[in-house]
């Protein structure tokens, strides 16, 4: 058996974010959480894309119609997510 060294990332939420993804169906919560601790927790700069613009410094995550932002800080190991909305307003 190989073994993996994998250095898992901790996922934050900002209380904003946590009431983003308590009003969203229980489905649709459970998925943008699911790729969270699946993905973004493992490496989070090879499944998302940086942003430019206003938004420079933050990073996003296509979950299906829904956006994931978040602030990668490497000096902690920690993703923090700012913003979980479908794709019309997540940018606003």
């Amino acid at each position: 058996m190989k073994w993996r060294n994998v250095l898992a990332w901790k996922i934050e939420l900002t209380a904003s974010a946590e009431k983003e993804l308590a009003k969203m169906d229980k489905a649709v919560a459970r998925r943008n959480i699911k790729y969270l601790r699946d993905r973004v927790a493992i490496d989070p700069r090879t499944s998302g894309k940086a942003l430019r613009g206003d938004h420079s410094g933050l990073w996003r995550y296509r979950v299906g119609d829904y956006r994931v932002i978040c602030e990668i800080y490497d000096d902690k190991i920690s993703v923090l997510v700012v913003h979980v909305g479908h794709r019309k307003e997540a940018y606003s």
